[in-house]
């Protein structure tokens, strides 16, 4: 049985196949170099993972990348079945490989999912419909009308008597009447309830009842306290995403879900405040939103390569 790599294991392997994404796209600088070389000597697993990456790229040479890659933005089954056909092999090319790493089995094998950035919407029955946000995956069984969330986040409405059943890994939750949200975190799951009332069972300790206006964390251990829900954050199902004077490094760690490639930023940024919302639909048009409204400089070395600076100041 293969065991699932870390959470740190995952970082370490998406860090090393964003470094080989700049490299060959041909738009790294020599200081981008240099802090390539500072980030493998700081860890011996970067290092490690830096070596696989590269003996992967001689053992794949020959094979075009955009087919690998276009194979990872959307991999139905027919292109999966075509794939393991011509190659016996879960991916082509190193940095496909590493993020195919990152990915269970079960997420490829879900029933429904979406690539980062992309939300969908589906007509579950005439009572009941489901949001899938960005990067998400669930699994559906309608005879039975139970879901599965495997990964991201999911909105679910049920305007019927006949429940709705939520399977997530860290508990359930049984829904009628209601319209919730839930976020599968990497050590926790996050209910919150929109309107109505759902009733949880988490895997250990006892069941509650969570009203319109609450949320709760799931987690291993079981239910925390419950506290009350934040009305901005499901705005992703408008495609909306929502700031309250919030702080800036919270608002790009969350618009960063919404973007392929690298979204990268100065500490000195982390404090600023900003409010307003913002289209998900073009995320590149919300970076220059915050360049227009805050003292930063947004650079693009390519469309999937964007660091946030502090702006300098003008002299003289």
């Amino acid at each position: 049985m293969r065991v699932a790599p870390s959470e740190e294991t995952r970082e370490v392997a998406r860090a090393a196949a964003q470094w080989l994404a700049l490299l060959e796209s041909g738009g790294a600088s020599d200081e981008d170099h240099a802090r390539l070389q500072h980030w493998r000597a700081s860890d011996s697993r970067h290092e490690n993972a830096w070596k696989k990456i590269q003996q992967l790229r001689q053992r794949f040479a020959g094979l075009p990348p955009t087919l690998a890659m276009a194979t990872l933005d959307r991999p139905d089954p027919a292109r999966r079945a075509a794939l393991k056909r011509a190659l016996g092999a879960a991916a082509l090319v190193p940095a496909a490989w590493l993020i195919s790493r990152e990915l269970p089995l079960e997420v490829w094998r879900a029933d429904l999912h979406t690539s980062t950035g992309e939300r969908r919407k589906v007509q579950l029955a005439q009572d009941s419909s489901l949001q899938l946000n960005t990067d998400s995956a669930v699994n559906v069984d309608l005879p039975a009308r139970q879901l599965t969330l495997i990964r991201g986040e999911m909105a679910l409405n049920v305007a019927g008597d006949s429940a709705f059943i939520v399977n997530a890994p860290y508990g359930r939750m049984i829904v009628n009447h209601s319209d919730i949200s839930v976020r599968l975190n990497a050590r926790d799951c996050q209910v919150c309830v929109l309107h109505g009332s759902v009733q949880l069972q988490p895997l250990h300790g006892p069941a509650l009842v969570l009203q319109q206006g609450q949320q709760v964390s799931l987690q291993a251990s079981g239910a925390g306290a419950v506290t009350a829900f934040d009305a901005l954050m499901p705005g992703w199902r408008d495609g909306v995403l929502m700031a309250q004077n919030q702080p800036l490094g919270d608002f790009l760690r969350e618009l960063s879900r919404y973007r392929s490639g690298v979204l990268r930023w100065d500490p000195a940024l982390e404090s600023l405040r900003i409010t307003g919302s913002f289209r998900l639909d073009d995320t590149d048009q919300v970076l220059a939103l915050l360049a227009a409204s805050l003292p930063v400089d947004v650079h693009a070395r390519t469309r999937f390569w964007v660091s946030l600076v502090p702006r300098a100041e003008k002299t003289g």
